[in-house]
């Protein structure tokens, strides 16, 4: 029988791109080949955000790209989105299989036929019966792996459709974490992401603590280097940055959620700290750390942030050591508290407020690389080839651009960071392999 042909296509969050990469591999374990989701094929899987009410909207784009590509091929909807609207998601033309946040794992097992159904399939159960955690790490698609360590959210802002979409916070024990990162060891990756949807928030499932799984995870033979993704200010202890500061592996790079500047808008929002916490985790990162990546994610337009509100938010980012700034403008999400709250932002005004906060993340990363320039760095250099050039990531997250060299791929080299290039990254003095 011809070998079928399965194409992925994620959207959202680094978690995603992990459970994808998990999935796709129990296809391919059972002869399937995988193929670019641009490219013509038997089965196309979707797995879906609904961060945002783009993230919708394109769900339902790649939908009709792929009937387009091939208009007799099954489709299956998995992921975040098919839990918050299966029924929806089931009426989009040409799907033929939808599965919530822990049917996706079985998604091979319901594959019986590849025909076109006339009535899509649903499976999905109550976001409250989840409780099983399914261990995930992204292979094949990049230099790093993304390893995912904890999965739901017991935190009910007021604006967000997680913790309705993954359900409650939950993870494997350290023993089984170590194992999964073992696996991504064994197959040559130097470097591992941590990701999750609250990753601080470690260890509820199993009476253990986010710190006590990084100590283990230095010691994991095969792999370099570690980053953490984003983690809650209340929960990057003071204990997890002196673990930074001092480890070998764990790299000077963090990303912490703010979302606004002003306490009064982190209190309509139900976020667990004030701007005071805030300021002081960045404060001792950056005694410490002076050269540490800081990323900061911010909605702008929250009902109930007038001009002031915003411009408390403007000056605090202002006057932060940080180094790019991720901009969100605030969507409305059915079933949210914020649908009922009142002094909505009127959308040019976001667009405005949201134009503001770019051009200030611009002045900032360019600051930081500025700052960075002349100074010798361990890049490890990515698989892809990008025309002529190929391109690394230092220690704390500064993108470096190469002509490109095969013997550098997958590669820590002695780098000296030269000069901005005008596509913005940093051009690269190799110096010796380690």
């Amino acid at each position: 029988m011809e070998q079928l042909k399965v194409a992925f296509k994620t959207l959202g969050c680094k978690l995603n791109f992990s459970e994808s990469s998990t999935i796709a591999r129990t296809f391919t374990d059972r002869g399937y080949k995988r193929v670019n989701f641009n490219e013509k094929a038997d089965i196309y899987v979707i797995n879906t955000c609904s961060v945002t009410n783009n993230a919708d909207k394109k769900c339902r784009q790649i939908v009709k790209k792929a009937i387009k590509q091939s208009p007799e091929a099954f489709i299956a909807v998995v992921g975040c989105y098919t839990q918050l609207k299966p029924h929806e998601i089931s009426s989009i033309k040409g799907v033929d299989l939808v599965m919530g946040v822990n049917e996706k794992f079985k998604l091979i097992e319901h594959l019986n036929s590849f025909e076109k159904k006339i009535n899509p399939e649903i499976h999905s159960c109550e976001i409250d019966k989840v409780k099983t955690f399914y261990p995930s790490y992204s292979s094949g698609d990049r230099t790093r792996s993304f390893l995912k360590v904890q999965d739901g959210c017991d935190y009910p802002c007021t604006y967000c459709t997680i913790p309705k979409a993954r359900g409650k916070s939950r993870n494997n024990s350290i023993e089984k974490t170590i194992i999964e990162a073992e696996k991504i060891a064994k197959l040559g990756f130097k470097e591992v992401i941590l990701t999750g949807v609250n990753i601080g928030d470690f260890g509820k499932s199993t009476n253990e603590i986010f710190l006590e799984l990084l100590k283990k995870l230095e010691k994991v033979s095969g792999i370099e280097r570690f980053r953490i993704s984003s983690i809650e200010p209340n929960l990057l202890t003071d204990e997890i940055i002196d673990f930074v500061v001092n480890s070998k592996k764990f790299l000077p790079h963090f990303h912490i959620p703010l979302q606004s500047g002003s306490d009064t808008i982190l209190k309509l929002m139900k976020r667990r700290y004030n701007s005071t916490l805030y300021k002081k985790r960045i404060e001792k990162i950056k005694k410490f750390l002076p050269k540490a990546f800081i990323g900061v994610d911010v909605i702008i337009g929250f009902p109930g942030e007038n001009e002031k509100e915003f411009n408390t938010t403007y000056e605090f980012l202002k006057n932060l050591d940080i180094s790019f700034i991720h901009v969100f403008s605030y969507s409305e999400r059915p079933n949210t508290e914020t649908v009922g709250m009142p002094n909505k932002v009127d959308a040019k005004e976001i667009v405005r407020r949201s134009k503001m906060l770019h051009n200030l993340s611009e002045q900032k990363h360019e600051k930081f690389y500025q700052s960075n320039l002349g100074t010798e760095s361990n890049v490890l250099f990515e698989l892809q080839k990008h025309g002529n050039k190929m391109y690394g990531f230092t220690e704390n997250y500064i993108k470096i651009e190469h002509e490109y060299n095969e013997n550098l791929v997958n590669n820590i080299i002695k780098t000296i960071l030269d000069s901005i290039s005008e596509s913005g990254n940093i051009t690269g003095f190799v110096q010796k392999m380690d």
